[in-house]
C-alpha cells in the first residue's frame, strides 16, 4: 500500500484525507479544518470511529512511531498502516478513547492523573516528620514501590485470609466424612486424613466436638510433621507403609492460590479465602515510616482518601497559615491545586485519589485523562476524543464544552466522536457519516459548518438536530400515558458510599429512570443496593419479582477470543452445521475442529486469535493481524469445509444482518440474530473481537441475549446508562424494546442522563443535589412532570425543557 509523501505545507489549514477504506469506509475523501472543534456524527456503526480513530489517529500514531525510533519501523510493518491513500496536514495526535484501556488494580485516580506524584513530593519536602526521623524520598510514599509498600500486604492494602467457617462449612460432619471442605479430593485428601489419624486426632467425631486447640492446629498450623502411615489393607491390593507429610488446610489453600498453574484449582482455593484489610497498615497500603509523616496534621493516606473538593480545601488553608515547610509547602500546595482544578471542573471533584481505576466508569476515566491533558500544556496536536459526554448529566456537559474550547484556544485541533446534541451544536465543523450502519454506511454525507447540515436529506443526524424526527420521538414520549405500578420494592436507611440513610421506593411493572449528576450515587443505589436486595429476596416465594437481569457496560470478554457469536451461543449452532457438511463428515470431524479456542482446526501461529500481540518497549502492546492466517484464525484444511458455499472464517466475517438472511432456515440461529437486529446491532460482524466493541455495544449485546430468552416470570431489568454511544435514531430503537418489556409485564430501571429517555419514563428518582459528599440524597421522586415541576435538584430544569419540547 502506498502512502503519498507529498511535501507537507504548513500553511494548509486543513487535514486532507483521501481514499480511506478502514472497516466499512468506502474510499472516503474529506477535508477537516485544523485548530477547530470538529465533531464526527452518525448512527452507531456508520463508520465515524473508523474515520476518527481507525484512520486519522492511527495514521498520526504511525508517523509518530516512524519519527521516534528505528526499531519502531519494524512494528509499523507488523501493525500495518491504516487503509488510506493519503493523509496530509496531520499534526501528532493524542487519543483519549473509552474502550481500549482497562487499567489494573494498582492504578488509581491519583496515578491516572499523576496527582499522586505531586502529593508525594509535598510530603517528602514539606511534611512534618517525627523528631529524629530521616527525610524520606518521594518514592517512599508510594504503595507501588518497595521503599513505600507495607511489608505485610506488599502495598495492596488487603490480605487473603481463611477462616474456620470457610474451611469447614458443615461442623456436623467428621473429618472422615469430609468436614474440611478445602482439602483436595481423591488420594491426596485421604492421605491427609490418614496422617491426622496417625498423629492421634479423632477423625470420626463430628468436627464441632473436637477441642478448640485441636481444630486450630488441624486448620492453621505451619508445622509439617512427617509420619509413617500403615494403610488399611484392601483385599484386592497390597499397600506398603509410606511416609506421609501433613499440611494444614490453611497452608494448602494459600499454596494452591499463589502457586497453582491451573485456573480451576486457583478458583477452587479462592472460595476458601476472604479479603480482609491488612492488620499491619489497616488497609492504608504504606509502610510505618511513611505513615508517620503528616502534613496539615494528616497522613498521606488520609489526604488520599478525601474527595478532591475536600483535599482542595485543605490545601487552600495552607496558603493562609504557612506551616513548618514554609515556602516549599506553599509552592507545592499551589501546584497541586492547579492540577486538581481541571478535575473538579469536569465534575469529578467527588472522586478521591485512592479510588482504584477499575471502579471508575469509562467516561470518568476518559475525563480524568482529559483533565490531565489540560495541565500538560501541549499545543499544536490533535486530540481525538471518544464520546467525552458519556456518563455526564446535562449540567456537567456545559463544563466539558468549556474544556474543549480551552484545548482549542491553546492552539490544538480537537476531533470528537459524539452523539450528544449539545456537543454537536457546539462544534465549529461537522463530519456526518452514514447514512446507516455497517455495509449501508461508510460514506461522508456532509463535512462543513453545523447549520448547513439541515439541507442533507439522508442524514439521520440532521433530522434529530433540526427537527422532524426529534420532535416526533419527544411527542411519542410525551403522549404515552403514565403506567400505574403493580407493586414496589422499598429500600430503607441505605448506607453505602455517599448514600447516608436513604429511603427509596422503586415501583414495579413500570419504567423507572434514576437521574442525578456524576457521583450523586445513582449507580450505587441501583447497581449495588437495589440489585443486591432484589437478588436476596427472589428466594422468598411471596416476593413479586421472580428474576433479576443486570445489564452493565463491562466488556463481554477481555481478549479477541470472545466475540458476538461465542457470547450469544450462536457459534455452537454454527459449528454443528459445519460438522454436518460432507467434507467434515468424510474426515470424521467433530464440532471442536471448528473452534478457534482449541488445537486442531485453528491456526497455531496465533492460536486461533487471528492477531498476534506486538509488545512495544515504552507503549502499550498492540494487536497485529497474524502473518500466517491473515486473521482468518483457522488452518487451511479447516477452511476447505464449506456450508452453503462459505467457510467458517467467512461466516464469522458476516454482519448480523447478512447472517440473518444466510441462516433464515435455521431457527436456532435466526432467533438470536433477530434479537440483535431488533436492538440495532445489525452492523456488527459475528466474529468481531470483544476488544473492538464499545461499552454501549457490549451492553446491548447482553440485552439482546436476554431478550431472546424472554420469560413469562416477572423480571426486573436493571440498566446503567443504556443510551451511551447511541445516536438519537438508535436511542428510539432501544427505547421501543425497553418499553416493550414493560408492556409485557416486566419492570425496567435505568440509570440515565438522556433527558428524552427520562421524559418518557413512568417514574423518576432524582439523586443529588451534587456529587460525592454533596450528593447521596433523593431530591425528588415522582412522574417526570412532577419532578420537572419540583425544581429541587439540577435535573428539574433540563427535564422541564425536554417535556416542553414534547
Amino acid at each position: 500500500m502506498h502512502h503519498s509523501t507529498a511535501p507537507e505545507t504548513h500553511h494548509d489549514p486543513f487535514v486532507r484525507v483521501r481514499g480511506a477504506r478502514e472497516h466499512n469506509l468506502r474510499g472516503v475523501d474529506v477535508d477537516i479544518p485544523r485548530d477547530a472543534l470538529t465533531v464526527f456524527t452518525g448512527v452507531s456503526g456508520s463508520g465515524k470511529s473508523s474515520l476518527a480513530f481507525g484512520t486519522l489517529y492511527a495514521e498520526a500514531q504511525r508517523r509518530y512511531f516512524e519519527s521516534v525510533a528505528p526499531y519502531a519501523r519494524r512494528l509499523i510493518h507488523q501493525i500495518g498502516a491504516p487503509k488510506v491513500d493519503s493523509v496530509t496536514g496531520l499534526p501528532p495526535a493524542v487519543s483519549l478513547e473509552q474502550r481500549r484501556s482497562s487499567p489494573g488494580s494498582r492504578s488509581s485516580v491519583g496515578t491516572v492523573t499523576l496527582l499522586s506524584n505531586s502529593l508525594r513530593m509535598l510530603y517528602s519536602r514539606a511534611g512534618t516528620y517525627p523528631p529524629g526521623a530521616e527525610r524520606l524520598d518521594s518514592d517512599a510514599f508510594s504503595p507501588n514501590t518497595a521503599a513505600g509498600a507495607c511489608p505485610s500486604c506488599h502495598g495492596l492494602g488487603s490480605i487473603h485470609r481463611t477462616s474456620e467457617e470457610l474451611l469447614v462449612p458443615d461442623p456436623g460432619l467428621s473429618i472422615r466424612q469430609g468436614a474440611i471442605a478445602a482439602w483436595p479430593g481423591a488420594w491426596q485428601g485421604k492421605n491427609l486424613r490418614d496422617v491426622l489419624e496417625v498423629l492421634g486426632y479423632d477423625v470420626d467425631a463430628p468436627w464441632r466436638e473436637l477441642a478448640a486447640k485441636d481444630r486450630e492446629w488441624i486448620l492453621f498450623t505451619d508445622e509439617q510433621p512427617v509420619v509413617t502411615v500403615h494403610p488399611v489393607r484392601d483385599a484386592d491390593r497390597i499397600q506398603r507403609p509410606y511416609q506421609g507429610t501433613y499440611m494444614s488446610a490453611h497452608r494448602y489453600v494459600m499454596r494452591t492460590f499463589s502457586d497453582s498453574k491451573s485456573a480451576t484449582l486457583r478458583a477452587r482455593a479462592e472460595r476458601f479465602l476472604t479479603d480482609s484489610p491488612c492488620p499491619a497498615c489497616e488497609g492504608r497500603r504504606l509502610g510505618p515510616a511513611a505513615l508517620a509523616v503528616t502534613f496539615a496534621g494528616r497522613t498521606i493516606a488520609e489526604l488520599a482518601a478525601l474527595p478532591l473538593t475536600a483535599l482542595d480545601a485543605v490545601l487552600a488553608s495552607v496558603r493562609e497559615n504557612a506551616p513548618a515547610g514554609g515556602e516549599a509547602a506553599r509552592v507545592l500546595a499551589e501546584d497541586l491545586r492547579s492540577r486538581i482544578g481541571p478535575v473538579m471542573e469536569l465534575g469529578l471533584g467527588y472522586l478521591s485519589l485512592d479510588r482504584t481505576a477499575p471502579t471508575l466508569s469509562a467516561g470518568e476515566l476518559q475525563r480524568l485523562r482529559l483533565a490531565t491533558q489540560l495541565r500538560s500544556g501541549l499545543f499544536g496536536v490533535v486530540y481525538v476524543l471518544d464520546e467525552p459526554s458519556a456518563g455526564l448529566h446535562p449540567a456537567d456537559t456545559e463544563a466539558l464544552l468549556g474544556v474543549l474550547d480551552r484545548l482549542k484556544a491553546a492552539g490544538n485541533t480537537v476531533f470528537v466522536v459524539e452523539h450528544h446534541l449539545d456537543v454537536v451544536r457546539h462544534a465549529d465543523w461537522l463530519v456526518d457519516v452514514g447514512p446507516l450502519a455497517g455495509e449501508h454506511g461508510g460514506r461522508v454525507l456532509y463535512s462543513g459548518p453545523p447549520r448547513e447540515l439541515a439541507g442533507v436529506a439522508e442524514s439521520a443526524t440532521a433530522r434529530h438536530l433540526f427537527g422532524s424526527d426529534g420532535a416526533e420521538a419527544e411527542a411519542e414520549a410525551g403522549l404515552r400515558p403514565v403506567r400505574a405500578a403493580s407493586g414496589s420494592v422499598r429500600l430503607t436507611a441505605v448506607e453505602r458510599h455517599n448514600l447516608r440513610g436513604v429511603d427509596a421506593e422503586f415501583p414495579l411493572g413500570v419504567f423507572t429512570a434514576v437521574t442525578g449528576v456524576s457521583g450523586s450515587g445513582k449507580s450505587t443505589l441501583v447497581g449495588q443496593v437495589l440489585a443486591r436486595e432484589v437478588g436476596e429476596r427472589i428466594a422468598d416465594p411471596g416476593f413479586p419479582v421472580r428474576r433479576l437481569v443486570e445489564v452493565d457496560q463491562k466488556p463481554i470478554g477481555r481478549t479477541p477470543r470472545s466475540n458476538l457469536a461465542t457470547y450469544t451461543g450462536l457459534f455452537d449452532v454454527v459449528r454443528k452445521l459445519f460438522t454436518q457438511a460432507p467434507q467434515a463428515r468424510a474426515r470424521g470431524w467433530k464440532a471442536g475442529r471448528f473452534s478457534f479456542n482449541v488445537p486442531g482446526g485453528r491456526c497455531e501461529t496465533c492460536q486461533g486469535e487471528g492477531f498476534v500481540s506486538v509488545e512495544l518497549l515504552f507503549l502499550p502492546s498492540t494487536y497485529a493481524p497474524c502473518p500466517q492466517c491473515a486473521g482468518a484464525r483457522y488452518n487451511t484444511e479447516t477452511l476447505d469445509v464449506r456450508y452453503e458455499g462459505l467457510n467458517i472464517a467467512e461466516v464469522l466475517g458476516l454482519t448480523v444482518e447478512s447472517a440473518a438472511a444466510f441462516f433464515a432456515q435455521v431457527p436456532a440461529a435466526a432467533r438470536s440474530l433477530r434479537a440483535l437486529e431488533d436492538i440495532g446491532l445489525g452492523y456488527l460482524r459475528l466474529g468481531q473481537p470483544a476488544t473492538e466493541l464499545s461499552g454501549g455495544e457490549a451492553q446491548r449485546i447482553k440485552l439482546a441475549t436476554e431478550l431472546q430468552r424472554l420469560r413469562r416470570d416477572h423480571t426486573l431489568y436493571v440498566l446503567d446508562e443504556p443510551t451511551t454511544g447511541l445516536h438519537p435514531a438508535d436511542v428510539r430503537v432501544l427505547l421501543r424494546q425497553l418499553h416493550g418489556l414493560v408492556d409485557a409485564g416486566h419492570s425496567v430501571v435505568v440509570v440515565e442522563h438522556d433527558m428524552e429517555v427520562v421524559a418518557g419514563a413512568d417514574w423518576v428518582i432524582d439523586l443529588g443535589p451534587g456529587g460525592g459528599t454533596d450528593g447521596g440524597r433523593i431530591v425528588a421522586a415522582g412522574t417526570p412532570a412532577q419532578v420537572a415541576a419540583a425544581g429541587a435538584g439540577r435535573t428539574a430544569g433540563y427535564l422541564a425543557r425536554a417535556l416542553g419540547r414534547a
